[in-house]
């Protein structure tokens, strides 16, 4: 009998509530879902599009708020070499990385089955690599992210905001399947990546 409630169509007494703006408390299911980013906590909050808007042309609460933008771009013929990879210590075939304004450092997180694994960047290196990829420095701090693959004999990045690289951690952690995720959590990333890819190119809104 407990499974009953999941398997009968949600009534009027039973239906969640709407979700509602994690600022103001507006309903945003009609009003359009965006994500702004809580400094402070370091995470991401539900907004409304007037948070939103208003969070763009003036931030909030001095600053603590940062709206997540809309920008998928990827960064062409990326280049990072062997030694450079292994000296920033990525262990994994993809990560997303990010400047931390609060800490003043840039931050690698990996997909895992416990969800985001998070690690500081070798500051020297990595500034080395964005020197050499120009378009890879105009990510915005906090809110967007260089998305990293890498592929047989070359590394690919996407510019992306960062709710959709939480997005892929969550897709990571809800197919992993024994020790290394087996190829469940590769077809479910190659999917998103296929994704990300027809949305850069106006394929996808």
């Amino acid at each position: 009998m407990g499974l009953r409630r999941f398997l009968d169509a949600p009534t009027a007494e039973t239906r969640p509530a709407a979700p509602g703006c994690e600022l103001c408390g507006a309903s945003i299911r009609s009003s359009g879902h965006a994500h702004a980013v809580d400094l402070d906590a370091r995470r991401l909050l539900c907004v409304c599009t007037a948070c939103r808007l208003l969070l763009t042309d003036r931030g909030g609460a001095r600053g603590r708020y940062r709206t997540v933008p809309d920008r998928y771009r990827r960064v062409p013929d990326f280049t990072v070499t062997r030694a450079q990879w292994e000296e920033l210590g990525i262990p994994v075939r993809f990560c997303f990385t990010f400047r931390n304004s609060r800490l003043g450092q840039y931050v690698a997180q990996y997909p895992s089955p416990a969800g985001a694994t998070e690690a500081l960047l070798p500051t020297a290196v990595w500034q080395r690599v964005l020197a050499a990829n120009p378009p890879a420095s105009e990510a915005a701090d906090d809110v967007e992210a260089l998305l990293l693959r890498r592929q047989d004999h070359h590394v690919e990045c996407h510019l992306v905001p960062i709710d959709a690289c939480y997005r892929l951690v969550a897709r990571v952690r809800t197919h992993w399947q024994g020790f290394d995720g087996r190829g469940r959590v590769r077809a479910e990333t190659d999917a998103f990546f296929e994704h990300l890819q027809a949305r850069e190119q106006g394929g996808i809104r």
